[in-house]
Order: structure tokens, then sequence, then C-alpha cells
């Protein structure tokens, strides 16, 4: 929702009640309110609303709906009336917000939030609420219900089952969404708070998923398939990610077969620095590398730690380029050098650790390899790779291609 939207509603309603709008006069009293004084932009169209209806001795223009919808109907923009279950509470990411979490009914799901301002009493989750005259507005390419002090809420008696509707991950779209898949990589995590971040998967695709360090939240099982109920599905340059903190995962005794993941071939053009031998954090569930003077981001310095193999690289496949992080196994494969010799090296060599990346980047650098794994954010995490033969006659192809270019 943004102010120009907003200053063309209130205006709408103003010339509805047959009154002319000063539209400038609006925009001023809306960004005084949003970036003097801070006010959301919600609260901030309920209070010009009513400064609007006073000042034209107009009984109301509250934006009042007593239609009641159905939550998998709700698009932005919508003044609405509704009712719905709190299905999952989650910590709220800023003082500003008292409640944030997941409401349902039979038609689907939404986050709200409850902002602070509103004074609104505490939302138990289970139970069922009646609000009247919330706002809906877009966050992460999806609908959003925001619950201000012009909202009016209800507790409801009923208790009606829910049984969202369960769909493939390449099936899943903004929002919020149920899917049964299997937990087949877990990453390493990128930020402190983070809990666990990694790879589900089924017949149909994969997904990255995070989960937040929550009381009570626990880790995912390697090689598990779980029914994931009311996750959050974030949007973010094109690419789809579950957020499973207020989630409701369950583990299934059965076995899923998962899509085998993207194929590449091509030259492999760079080798970055980090890449060869690594040292990583040995505290329980992190497994960050660390840095040159063994220092982890989270843990600090750590005296004891494990060695890895591993290559962070870029793929050219004569269209695009990939890149690729490639672990160990198939790093060994590769390269020939096994982690124990790679460590025996390092510390017989003067250049240490260099020692290993100029070795293996001297191997690998310029040579074509077929390589097949995950996406993960921008690149791909390699599950397996070969070397590939290059024939001369596709080079052939390629210099005469070049030719008629120039």
């Amino acid at each position: 929702m943004n102010l120009t939207e907003v200053v063309e509603r209130i205006s709408h309603k103003i010339e509805s009640k047959g009154k002319s709008a000063d539209k400038k006069k609006i925009e001023a009293k809306l960004k005084r309110l949003v970036e003097e004084f801070g006010v959301h932009i919600t609260e901030a169209e309920r209070t010009v609303l009513n400064e609007m209806a006073k000042e034209y001795s107009i009984s109301s223009l509250g934006p009042r709906s007593a239609e009641l919808k159905e939550i998998g109907t709700l698009v932005p923009g919508e003044w609405v009336t509704v009712e719905g279950k709190v299905v999952s509470l989650s910590s709220p990411p800023t003082p500003a917000i008292a409640q944030a979490g997941i409401i349902a009914d039979t038609s689907g799901a939404i986050r709200f939030v409850v902002w602070a301002r509103a004074g609104a009493p505490p939302l138990d989750q289970g139970l069922w609420y009646h609000f009247d005259s919330a706002v809906v507005d877009e966050y992460k390419g999806a609908p959003k219900l925001n619950i201000h002090s012009g909202t009016t809420i209800t507790r409801m008696e009923q208790d009606a089952p829910l049984i969202p509707a369960v769909v493939k991950i390449a099936e899943l779209g903004p929002g919020v969404g149920s899917t049964r898949a299997k937990m087949i990589q877990e990453w390493e995590p990128a930020h402190p708070r983070m809990l666990q971040t990694g790879l589900l998967g089924d017949e149909s695709g994969t997904i990255k998923f995070t989960i937040w360090e929550e009381n009570g939240k626990e880790k995912l099982t390697l090689n598990t398939v779980y029914s994931i109920y009311y996750a959050q599905v974030d949007e973010f340059n094109g690419r789809l990610s579950l957020n499973l903190t207020g989630a409701i995962s369950v583990p299934e005794d059965i076995d899923l077969q998962v899509r085998s993941g993207e194929m590449i071939s091509g030259a492999m053009v760079h080798i970055a620095l980090g890449s060869g031998l690594v040292k990583r954090c040995p505290v329980n569930g992190c497994n960050r590398v660390l840095s040159r003077q063994n220092y982890c981001p989270v843990h600090e310095i750590q005296n004891t730690f494990r060695y890895d193999l591993r290559i962070k690289g870029v793929i050219d496949d004569g269209t695009k380029t990939h890149n690729v992080l490639i672990p160990r196994e198939p790093v060994e494969a590769l390269s020939g050098l096994i982690l124990d010799k790679a460590v025996e090296i390092a510390e017989n060599n003067p250049l240490g650790m260099d020692e290993v990346f100029f070795r293996i980047r001297d191997l690998l650098l310029g040579r074509y390899y077929t390589c097949r794994g995950s996406e993960m954010e921008d690149r791909i995490l390699v599950k397996e790779c070969s070397k590939r033969i290059y024939d001369p006659k596709d080079l052939a192809t390629l210099l005469n291609r070049a030719g008629e270019v120039v």
C-alpha cells in the first residue's frame, strides 16, 4: 500500500459523499503522520478519514465492510470483515507490532499483524475470531491482514476443524501454503538467529526452507518426510522459499521420490578464494567456515575445529554462467586429492592452506564438467560432478560460429 493509493482512496470516499476533495491537503496530512510521527500508513489513513469526516460534517467516512469475506479471496487494498482461526503465532519482528501469525478459514490462510498502537487484546492460538474493518496490504508478494485501532475483534465460540489443502512444491505460491516434502539438505546458517536452513523436495521440485530460533522450535531431520501446514511462502527475485518458524511440521513414516535436480555442463571458468581446504566451527549445529584466525561469526574464536574441502566456482555452459558450490566428496573425486592428504600438504608447506587452493585451482580450472545439484538462492549446490571430454567437433562448431559473428 503506497501513499498515492491511499490519497486516491480517501478522495474517492469524500467525493462519493458529494464533497470536493483536496488531494494535496490529504497527501500533506498523510505525509506528516507517516514521515514525521512514524505512524503506520494504515493507522494514518484511518486518522485522516476521521479528520475529513469532521471537516466536511460527514457522518462517517470509516471504511467498514459489513460483508463477510473468505480469507482465500482477500486482495491488497481492501478494508474487510473476516472470521478465522489463529493457527500459528510468531515473535513480532519489531516493537511496533504486538502480535504476528497466521489465521485461516476453510478457503485459505493469510498472515496477520496486530499493530501495537491498536491496543487490541492478545489473540490466542487455536481460537476463532471475528475481525471487523481490518486492512489488507501486501508483504513479500502476498496479501497480509493488518489489525489496527479501528478494527473490532470479537472472540467466537466455534471450533470448526480446518483441513488445509496440501499441494506439491511446484504448485506453491506467495502467501501461506501446505505441502508434503522430504528434508534432503541442511546448509550452513547465514544468520546467528537462524536455527536451521536447507532444502526440501518432492517429485515436483525443491524449495529452500528456513526456521528461526523461537522457544519450542526444533530442527527437521535429514531424509525425513514431513507434512507441513501453514508455512509462510516468501518470494524474492522470482524465487520462492518457505519460512517454517510458525508452521506445523509433522514427520511421516513414508518416503518420497525427489526430483534429481538441475544438470549443467560447461567449463570451470573461475574458482574463488575460500575454495580448497577450509576450517569449520565445531559447535553442534553451526558448521560455519572459520576465518584464517579461527574466528566464527557466531561462536567467536575456536581453537579446535574440523577441516573440510569445498569449491566455490563458476561454470560457463556457453550460454550463461552458473555459480556452483561443490562439497568435499565431489571435490575429492574431481581432483584426486583426499581430505587427509590436503591437511598434510597444508601442515607441511610454507603456504599452508593456500597451497591446497593453488593445486586444486590448477587441476580443475578451464576444464569441462557435467554437474548435477539443487538450486540454492543464486547458486547450485552440487551433488555429483564428473569430467567431460569435449568433442573436437563441438569446438570446431563454436570456432566457426565465433568467426561468423566477427
